[in-house]
């Protein structure tokens, strides 16, 4: 088997096989001839240079490595080439097993409009909004007439990207246009539609099982609620207050939407669940997930090769009275970012790399000592995933386990992680998806946001993009625990003066450019900015490498 990855999913993936007793078939960039990957695999091929565009998202040169070796199949992972209709097909056409459901049911779920109508018409409760792509007018009025607030998303969108909440109507149209830019950028196509707003939404997802036979089971419900920007940190399997009679509603719904669509592989079915416990189809991800380990850990069914098994023609092998709940696990995902300097990524090579062990622990890593980490592709360097009999032995084994991980030479997001296990939501079971936020946790405690400038910055942006079009505003900005009133008063379209707290006068150049929502010049400084609302009605400004949750309203 050929497995068209790199890093922790293909470690995962090479070991699944030699369990199975196949023979996997690695493949490298130029910059991981030497990754632990390709150590742990039986053979390997070099498949291009560092870029992945050229390498490991190079569809062609996949096949033809698995040609070259005698592959018989091929297994894509997550991310890269794994939700590729197109590749699907390529490897059904060149006479290779394709690791993951077929061409069209990808191709059907990967667009969110068809995969919603999909939804609809198997009973499954889709999030009020727009069947249908919609124009810039037709946006418009739609969401005009659902009301706001609302969410402007991408088609063939994923992962955040393509996506901005409005809440006023006068952020519309520009809310549209960078949703579309941001859509075109980053999947070749600028469909968007348009959704209501789910009011303290919790991302809770369900991991199934589908045939060839026309058997289909579900593995119970992860919560993949601990996410920054629509990018999931924390998971834990079951979610935080389930109840019974929901979770076999949701069991069914996505055991429904799998039928739907004649699913066969391993897939994810993810929802939001709102503040009433209403849950409604978000979208469907048709490969396997980073965080199946939690769903593993508490099913003792081995994910992986179960959708190895599956693309060999298999039956299941097992029905859904046979499933059950054991126990409690937590994932956590070590990013090779600095999450007290705005995540900024940290490459570099790794001196040390000592994951913890002991009962109940488990470490997904595609790193060792002496590895490096490159600006070439995601910075998750490894999967930490800690079970209990219950959630609170789970947070405490996971705890201990983070105390004891040791990565040396490069920033990571270990700290994070260790904040996030001592606030007393998360520990209550009682958050959403604003917990990071909410909470304040991607700031280092005791430790100062940045410089003055950037700060008084961040006030001034957000009180401008709730000014919008009008000549002159007073707003109340609450930042961390401060609340601070600034006034603006617009000198031309650009240009602004703005004063914080009654204090000096500032004048702010603030010119919006194709790579930011703002160029500006401050004090003889000049800044790249963007600013982005957050489904919990606050805003992420950034300032250069500085990143600030804040808050605005007219304070007349």
């Amino acid at each position: 088997m050929l497995i068209a990855n790199r890093g922790e999913i293909a470690v995962r993936i090479a070991r699944a096989c030699r369990e199975l007793g196949i023979r996997s078939i690695a493949v490298f960039s130029e910059v991981d001839r030497n990754a632990v990957h390709v150590r742990l695999a039986d053979e390997a091929y070099p498949c291009g240079p560092a870029q992945a565009a050229q390498s490991y998202a190079n569809a062609g040169r996949m096949i033809e490595i698995a040609r070259a070796s005698g592959a018989r199949a091929i297994h894509p992972g997550y991310g890269f080439l794994s939700e590729n209709a197109g590749f699907a097909q390529a490897c059904r056409d060149a006479g290779l097993v394709f690791i993951g459901p077929k061409p069209e049911t990808i191709e059907a779920m990967g667009d969110k409009v068809t995969s919603r109508l999909l939804m609809q018409a198997a009973g499954v409760p889709i999030v009020p909004g727009s069947t249908a792509k919609l124009d810039d007018d037709a946006a418009v009025a739609f969401a005009l007439e659902i009301g706001l607030p609302v969410m402007v998303k991408a088609s063939a969108g994923g992962g955040g990207r393509g996506l901005r909440l409005v809440r006023d109507e006068a952020q519309l149209r520009p809310a549209i246009a960078r949703a579309r830019s941001e859509a075109l950028s980053s999947f070749g196509d600028d469909a968007i539609y348009i959704e209501k707003l789910v009011l303290e939404p919790r991302h809770i997802e369900i991991q199934i099982l589908g045939d060839s036979h026309g058997n289909v089971i579900h593995l119970f419900e992860r919560e993949c609620s601990v996410q920054r920007r629509h990018q999931k940190l924390i998971e834990e399997a079951p979610a935080n207050r389930m109840t019974p009679p929901l979770r076999e509603k949701m069991g069914k719904a996505a055991v429904a939407a799998a039928r739907a669509v004649g699913y066969e592989g391993a897939g994810t079915v993810e929802f939001l669940v709102d503040a009433n416990q209403a849950f409604y189809f978000l979208e469907m991800n048709t490969r396997v997930q980073v965080e199946h380990p939690v769903t593993e850990a508490i099913t003792n069914i081995d994910i992986v090769k179960a959708g190895i098994r599956i693309a060999a023609g298999e039956p299941l092998g097992i029905s859904q009275s046979e499933v059950g709940i054991n126990g409690w696990a937590i994932e956590c995902r070590i990013y090779a970012e600095d999450p007290d300097k705005g995540f900024l990524p940290s490459p570099g090579e790794i001196v040390a790399f000592h994951p913890p062990g002991g009962p109940g622990v488990r470490d997904d890593s595609g790193v060792a000592s002496g590895d490096k980490v490159t600006v070439f592709y995601d910075s998750l360097i490894s999967k930490l995933v800690c079970w209990g009999r219950d959630r609170d032995e789970a947070i405490a084994r996971t705890r201990r386990a983070l105390a004891e991980f040791v990565v040396r030479g490069i920033k990571t997001s270990i700290p994070l992680h260790q904040r996030v296990l001592e606030n007393a939501k998360f520990l209550a079971g009682s958050y959403d998806t604003s917990l990071l936020e909410a909470e304040g946790l991607t700031q280092a405690p005791g430790e100062p946001s940045s410089r003055f400038e950037e700060r008084d910055l961040a006030l001034v942006l957000a009180s401008l993009a709730a000014l919008d079009e009008k000549h002159a505003g007073c707003y109340a900005v609450t930042l961390g625990g401060d609340m601070h009133r600034v006034a603006l008063e617009r000198v031309s379209t650009q240009t602004c003066d703005a004063r914080i707290d009654g204090g000096t006068t500032l004048r702010v150049d603030a010119a919006k450019t194709a790579r930011a929502s703002y160029s500006v010049l401050l004090a003889g400084r000049q800044f790249e900015c963007s600013v982005d609302s957050r489904p919990n009605g606050k805003l992420e400004v950034r300032v250069g490498a500085s990143a600030f949750t804040v808050a605005a309203v007219e304070a007349g």
